[in-house]
C-alpha cells in the first residue's frame, strides 16, 4: 500500500497574502490536488494568519465535506483556544498539534515530554470527544513517542528535518538517521498508535523515507509547492504520489 500524501497548501496562501486579493486561489489549489488524486489536504492556520486564514479553513472544509471518507482534511497548529474551537467547528478528519516557538518562521522541534502536558491533555480530550483523530508532532525519540500515546494521541507525526539534513550529507549519514526514525516508528506501533511524518521531505529523500516501517502518511508543502512553480501543481502531486508508492513507485 502506498503511503498517503497530505498536501500542505500553506505556501499558496503565503503568495496570495503577499499581494492581497485572491490570487493564487487556495481553494483552486485544493481542487487541483484532489483532481490529481491526493488523498489529503493539510493547513496550518497560525495565530497571526500570515498564510492560512480562518476563511480558508472554512472554505476548504466546505469543499471537502462531500468527499468525506475519500479525501482527509488535516489541520495543524498549537493548542491555543481559538484554534481548538475552529477545529471543533470544522470537524476535520485529523488535527495535528504542533508546538510553536515565538517568532519562528516554521516548526523547529516536536513536543517535549512533560512540557505543556496539561494543555495538551485538555486539547486532546476535547478533540477525541468530538471524534477528531489527534496526532502529536514529536521528535523521533522513542520515550517521547510513548509519552504521546499516554496522552491519548491516535498518532504521532515525526519531525523529519534532521533526517532531511542527514540525507543531504550523504548515504551513510542518511542511513544512521533513518535508523533513529525506525526505532521511533516501531515504538509507536508497539504503543498502538499510527505514524505520520513531515518537514523538509521531498522527492529525493522520500526514496529512503517512504520505506519507514508502519508509516501511514506524510505531510508535504514547501518542497512540493516550490517545484510546482516550475512544472505545475498537478504534475508535482502525481510525482509525489508515485514516489510514495513503495511497490509501484
Amino acid at each position: 500500500m502506498p503511503v498517503k500524501l497530505s498536501v500542505n497548501v500553506n505556501k499558496v496562501a503565503t503568495v496570495r497574502n503577499s499581494r492581497g486579493g485572491h490570487m493564487p486561489s487556495v481553494i483552486d489549489a485544493v481542487r487541483v490536488c484532489i483532481d490529481t488524486g491526493a488523498p489529503g489536504i493539510t493547513v496550518h492556520p497560525r495565530a497571526d494568519a500570515r498564510h492560512i486564514t480562518r476563511g480558508d479553513v472554512l472554505e476548504i472544509a466546505e469543499e471537502l465535506g462531500p468527499l468525506r471518507g475519500k479525501v482527509e482534511f488535516n489541520i495543524e497548529g498549537d493548542p491555543r483556544p481559538d484554534l481548538i474551537d475552529l477545529v471543533l467547528e470544522v470537524q476535520p478528519d485529523q488535527c495535528t498539534l504542533v508546538p510553536v516557538a515565538p517568532g519562528e518562521i516554521t516548526s523547529q522541534a516536536g513536543w517535549q515530554r512533560g512540557i505543556d502536558q496539561r494543555l495538551l491533555g485538555e486539547a486532546i480530550g476535547r478533540l477525541r470527544d468530538a471524534g477528531v483523530r489527534v496526532s502529536l508532532f514529536v521528535d523521533p525519540v522513542p520515550d517521547v513517542v510513548a509519552w504521546a500515546a499516554t496522552l491519548g494521541a491516535h498518532r504521532v507525526e515525526l519531525y523529519t528535518e534532521p533526517f532531511a539534513r542527514a540525507f543531504e550529507r550523504g548515504p551513510d549519514e542518511a542511513q544512521v538517521s533513518f535508523a533513529v526514525y525506525e526505532k521511533a516508528a516501531q515504538r509507536a506501533h508497539d504503543a498502538g498508535i499510527g505514524v505520520n511524518a513531515g518537514h523538509d521531505l521531498d522527492l529525493r529523500n522520500l526514496t529512503l523515507f517512504r520505506t519507514l516501517p508502519h508509516l501511514d502518511e506524510v505531510s508535504i508543502g514547501h518542497a512540493l509547492i516550490s517545484r510546482a512553480i516550475f512544472v505545475g501543481l498537478g504534475t508535482v502531486v502525481r510525482e509525489y504520489l508515485q514516489a510514495l508508492d513503495v511497490n509501484g513507485g
